[in-house]
């Protein structure tokens, strides 16, 4: 391990100046494209054939919900990227050095539970590339190496992430409109009899679907600085942008669309079992399978390993190298091989709702904090407060606190539309928190409330 990567592992948390950070636009598009590719979505897809929707409403709900994605990590990206501080220390500026405990680990919670699901994944796809080349399976055996494997490349930091991203991606893509090839040519009849030419709705049921591909992904809106920090200086917010919506959105309404006709292909919601399936040709079906290998391995290195890792390094006080053995064994603890059951696909779409009713209030939090009360500033005393015991920002804000459990509140009166409704109350709320309670004296300190 070099030097340089040997001084960034000693303290992961503090800001990244720009001659250290290591991603040009090229590989922080492929660091996205390559988070954003993930089983999940394709499971995803198929949940929303239980809701009635016929292929044209899948897709323009994946196409919205995931552009209100990207609008969404353009702005909240800002932070991280101007200062090189990450997620969990963008929190202490609204929730105090105590306080953002709780946020974080709500934003690390989902990330632990979706990396066990895919490594599962990950693990099945690869005991059917060894029954097919060598009749040989032990699921849990394949399963057990992944993850190994991914811990491994995860210990490396942003250095393997971004090794793993630029080649994964690229595999991952030819291989993606493959799979969309087959499920065109081969079954397109029962694909246009049951799913194209179905009435649909454009109801409450299509609303839920946008809230759900949003959900999908809203983990990374949320500490898009994670990701945002390693990116070299010089790109403003349109050229990030611009890299958030190449990499996220075709991918992602994509894998919506597949996820679906597969299921209506073959009644499978497991996308592994359902391709295994569709694909006779052995030579295909392994290099199927190794796309879903590979799109496994780059959405959780990229989305499911850093969040949590950073979390438990900020909460526990503990090194890099720690924290990823320990979210790794937590993932593992998830039961992931009950969570891709056919079963589960539906219980799977209403567990990401639900956990977009907590974020939706999280973010508002951030977002108003940033822009409103600091116009979108922070010099470097008060970058450096956010990470001390005893400055303005000690202990817990109970205004963010208070804030975000009415939105919580509201969001979880309706799931479904969660985001929207609870977005902007809690904004409100936290501002005028801030601006009347008078135990957020000190947290006031640097912001346009301050007297």
């Amino acid at each position: 391990m070099s030097d340089k990567i040997k001084e960034r592992e000693s303290d992961q948390l503090r800001p990244i100046s720009e001659e250290k950070r290591i991603m040009g636009w090229g590989s922080y598009l492929m660091l996205w494209l390559g988070g954003c590719i993930s089983i999940g979505t394709l499971t995803m897809g198929s949940a929303q054939l239980d809701k009635g929707l016929n292929l044209l409403q899948v897709f323009l709900a994946v196409l919205i919900g995931t552009t209100i994605l990207v609008i969404g990590i353009c702005v909240n990206d800002k932070f991280s990227y101007t200062s090189g501080a990450p997620y969990a220390i963008q929190l202490k500026s609204a929730y105090g050095t105590k306080g953002n405990l709780l946020p974080v680990m709500i934003r690390g919670l989902p990330a632990i539970v979706w990396y066990g699901f895919q490594t599962w994944l990950g693990g099945s796809a690869t005991n059917q590339i060894s029954i097919t080349l060598f009749g040989y399976d032990n699921v849990v055996l394949y399963f057990i190496l992944f993850q190994v494997l991914q811990i491994v490349l995860s210990v490396k930091g942003f250095h393997g992430i971004k090794w793993v991203e630029n080649i994964g991606g690229a595999v991952i893509v030819c291989a993606m409109l493959y799979m969309l090839f087959v499920c065109v040519t081969q079954y397109g009849d029962i694909i246009g009899d049951k799913l194209i030419n179905k009435q649909g709705t454009w109801g409450i049921p299509f609303i839920s679907a946008i809230i759900a591909f949003f959900g999908n992904s809203t983990t990374v809106m949320l500490n898009a600085g994670d990701y945002s920090r390693e990116l070299k200086a010089g790109y403003s917010m349109g050229k990030r942008g611009i890299a958030y919506f190449i990499s996220m959105v075709p991918t992602t309404v994509l894998l919506g669309l597949i996820g679906a006709m597969t299921t209506t292909a073959t009644g499978i919601a497991n996308p592994i079992n359902a391709f295994s399936q569709m694909v006779n040709n052995k030579v295909l079906l392994v290099a199927t399978l190794g796309f879903i290998l590979f799109a496994q391995m780059t959405t959780n290195l990229a989305s499911n390993v850093v969040p949590p890792a950073y979390a438990f390094m900020d909460a526990f006080k503990i090194k890099h190298r720690t924290a990823v053995i320990l979210v790794g064994v937590l993932a593992v603890c998830t039961c992931p091989w009950i969570l891709t059951n056919d079963s589960s696909a539906a219980g799977l779409d209403v567990f990401v709702k639900i956990y977009t009713a907590f974020f939706g209030p999280i973010f508002a939090v951030l977002i108003t904090d940033y822009y409103i009360m600091h116009k979108g500033k922070f010099s470097n005393d008060e970058l450096e407060d956010l990470y001390s015991d005893d400055g303005n920002h000690a202990g817990i804000n109970k205004a963010a606190i208070i804030a975000t459990i009415v939105g919580v509140i509201i969001g979880l009166i309706n799931v479904n539309i969660s985001f929207f409704t609870a977005t902007i109350p809690t904004g409100v709320v936290y501002y005028l928190c801030m601006k009347y309670m008078k135990s957020c004296a000190r947290f006031r300190k640097g912001t346009i409330l301050e007297k």
